[in-house]
């Protein structure tokens, strides 16, 4: 079976930021091939702001896990990590997100690829950007150095 590239984003605000991150990449390399890990970079807080500063940062891999089963293996990630969702963008130790699984579209109650808020979130794009610039998000016809261009122009 051919793998999947899939993009990854993790971040962190609680705890020791970086060594969060770093345990999360260990624990994806069961499951995920790895191929570049972006600049980890510390970003302001989206959505509800009276939180800690984030650590973020980007991967890319391949994997044999179909889309919901990566989900799954995310998930269990950030519950072996001790993952608590108190509320929708709250603080957080860890959080994974898949952001692109091939060019596959998902619109799930459970999953949603691509990741439907990733073209608004400059946390996502640097990092995303410095790994991945030609790679065409499947829905928005656009590359991500693209994408990256228009956020910052809004800005």
């Amino acid at each position: 079976m051919q793998k999947a590239k899939i993009f990854l984003s993790l971040g962190s605000n609680l705890g020791d930021r970086q060594k969060n991150i770093q345990t999360a990449i260990e624990y994806l390399k069961e499951n995920v091939e790895i191929e570049k890990v972006s600049t980890i970079i510390e970003t302001k807080p989206y959505g509800y702001t009276q939180q800690p500063h984030f650590l973020n940062c980007c991967l890319m891999g391949k994997t044999s896990l179909l889309p919901f089963e990566l989900l799954d293996f995310v998930l269990g990630i950030e519950k072996k990590m001790g993952r608590e969702r108190i509320f929708k963008w709250g603080p957080r130790n860890i959080d994974i997100d898949i952001l692109f699984y091939d060019s596959l579209v998902i619109d799930d109650k459970k999953l949603k690829i691509p990741h439907p808020e990733l073209q608004k979130r400059d946390f996502v794009l640097i990092p995303l950007n410095e790994i991945a610039p030609d790679f065409v998000h499947p829905v928005l016809k656009k590359t991500v150095s693209q994408l990256y261009r228009e956020l910052v122009n809004t800005k």
